[in-house]
């Protein structure tokens, strides 16, 4: 690379991976959330932030507006930020995305069959590639359970998890650059998890059920490392996860992870805390902003835990 080329997001996730460390990504809906994202990133010495939206939230801030606002708050800190479109489910969705510029669309189809993710994944694959752009495609095989909430009990299994033989197929039908996989981990907070072993063959014995918190199995995702190495690994479900699970994570080969729920947890108890303590409060800067730095407090502790500070 010359002097004069500017790097990409793959760039910067290869960077990563031989670097042993991982890149943040994490979700925004309004302009301060952003900002804040990208200053305490920046503060806490990434060399580089991934900002996502997912469907939910560019239905209420719109693909457009998240662009032109990435590329005015990348140019006001002159720091690199890659905007994803996270979670989107469809084909026509990820489509969009990639026409209005984004950087890196997920297309999750992980709850349909095998077959049928293959044929939608490869299928947005292809009209990335097509843009002309350095587009980025991420893919998801296993079933990643939970929501981006706080949540009192989730029930997970080990036939969830993504199989090494099917990361293999699914790598190789697609051509996706990155793949999200399922090795214990949950989307949202979760209070207690239930864990019940897959049924063997047929049907045979009693599953084992245990109850206990959100834990990964690294082992399992070294299998899955082995059999497709080339692909850029996500790390989806974070929060609520011990930093030793999230550092073991990223030792064995994540260089992508997803933080949302616990910045939303984060910045809305700090304007609620805001809106308490001074009840009269009308201007919107003013209670906004307190919970922007509670949420730039969650950020920069996640950064320097990717990069192993």
């Amino acid at each position: 690379m010359t002097q004069n080329e500017v790097k990409n997001l793959a760039d910067y996730l290869k960077d990563a991976r031989d670097g042993h460390y991982a890149l943040g990504h994490f979700n925004f809906s309004t302009e301060d959330v952003l900002r804040g994202i990208v200053e305490a990133a920046k503060d806490a010495g990434a060399p580089a932030v991934m900002a996502g939206t997912s469907e939910g939230e560019v239905e209420y801030f719109g693909v457009y507006e998240a662009v032109a606002l990435v590329g005015a708050v990348k140019k006001h800190f002159n720091f690199p930020v890659f905007l994803n479109a996270d979670h989107f489910k469809s084909f026509g969705k990820c489509a969009e995305a990639i026409d209005a510029r984004y950087d890196s669309v997920i297309i999750d189809e992980s709850k349909m069959a095998f077959a049928d993710n293959i044929a939608i994944t490869k299928k947005v694959a292809e009209y990335a590639k097509a843009s002309g752009r350095n587009v980025l495609v991420e893919g998801e095989i296993g079933y990643l359970r939970g929501t981006s909430e706080v949540q009192k009990k989730v029930e997970i299994t080990s036939a969830d998890y993504t199989k090494p033989e099917e990361a293999r197929e699914f790598v190789d039908k697609t051509g996706v650059n990155q793949l999200a996989v399922v090795f214990g981990n949950i989307h949202g907070i979760v209070k207690e998890v239930i864990f019940k072993t897959a049924p063997t063959p047929g049907g045979v014995g009693v599953p084992t059920v245990t109850s206990g918190e959100e834990k990964l199995d690294i082992g399992h995702f070294k299998k899955i490392v082995e059999a497709v190495p080339e692909v850029y690994y996500v790390l989806h479900g974070a929060s609520g996860l011990k930093d030793s699970d999230v550092q073991a994570a990223i030792k064995a080969g994540v260089t992508n992870v997803h933080f949302n729920t616990e910045l939303r947890v984060a910045y809305t108890k700090g304007v609620h805390g805001a809106l308490h303590d001074k009840p009269e409060e009308t201007t919107p800067y003013k209670y906004l902003k307190v919970g922007m730095e509670e949420m730039k407090k969650v950020v920069a502790a996640k950064v320097k835990l990717f990069m192993g500070k």
